[in-house]
């Protein structure tokens, strides 16, 4: 199926790995023209170079970092289609899950909020107008399934991710009637880096239930979170829902939260 991207431009956060990096590779695949932003580039997104990928190094708890990610997509390219805010999960230092309230402080929810809220809300401020100039776009923020189910571990996390939720919802109202389309992506546990780096997820999980980082990942995650798959999802099963997102195929939905977790949620 032509999902109709050829030639648009899009802007992807943290696209240096995990699912960013399988949103950009697929952006590209359906012929858009992608600017990376990620604190440093990787050898696997290097391996994607070419005239339609920018990459621009930055930090995203930078507040006036997303604008300039923003200005040079309309330098590069002359304007902005498509925005994924993807840039997420735990600050840079900080490890994720943790356990109980009264774990993070006040400097952790801070971190937290700047990280996964409000670099999308500075992203989304500077992208809007571009895209007002074209006639419209589309937004897609990549949230968690943790912001719809509340769990006594990660309470910052969850609660930056639900204002995710909420923040797409109210700006599809406003700028829906101006043909800017704004939807929310909700992966479940998702095999990235952030379950397999040297103290990640995997590590932490290990360590709290006394079984082994690969059994872990193969079986004590998946029957922790009662996935239906049995398994983690694949960042191309949610780079695979963006990409359908951001089309022109789907011009009709906004607003919507599409979940991609295995069968983690189980809520009507």
């Amino acid at each position: 199926m032509d999902l109709q991207l050829s030639g648009r431009v899009a802007v992807v956060t943290g696209a240096s790995k995990g699912t960013g990096l399988a949103i950009t590779r697929t952006l590209l695949e359906e012929g858009a023209r992608v600017v990376a932003a990620s604190r440093k580039s990787s050898p696997e997104l290097d391996a994607l170079a070419g005239p339609n990928l920018v990459h621009v190094a930055v930090d995203l708890m930078d507040p006036e970092a997303p604008g300039r990610v923003v200005e040079r997509a309309v330098e590069e390219f002359g304007g902005l289609d498509i925005l994924v805010n993807n840039a997420g999960g735990p600050p840079p230092g900080a490890s994720l899950p943790r356990f109980g309230f009264l774990t993070p402080d006040d400097d952790d929810w801070r971190q937290m909020f700047e990280f996964n809220l409000f670099s999308a809300v500075r992203a989304t401020r500077a992208a809007i107008p571009a895209m007002l100039e074209r006639g419209g776009g589309s937004i897609v923020n990549i949230s968690s399934t943790n912001a719809r189910r509340p769990a006594p571990m990660n309470f910052d996390y969850n609660a930056a991710k639900a204002g995710l939720n909420n923040l797409a919802q109210g700006l599809s109202e406003e700028f829906g009637p101006q043909g800017i389309r704004v939807n929310t992506v909700s992966p479940g546990p998702v095999l990235t880096d952030w379950w397999t780096k040297e103290g990640g997820a995997a590590d932490i999980l290990a360590g709290a239930t006394g079984a082994d980082r690969d059994a872990v990942l193969e079986k004590v995650a998946p029957e922790m979170m009662s996935l239906t798959t049995g398994r983690l999802v694949d960042p191309q099963e949610v780079a695979d829902a963006v990409a359908l997102l951001v089309s022109p195929r789907s011009g009709s939905t906004t607003g919507v939260d599409l979940v991609v977790d295995g069968g983690f949620l189980k809520e009507l």
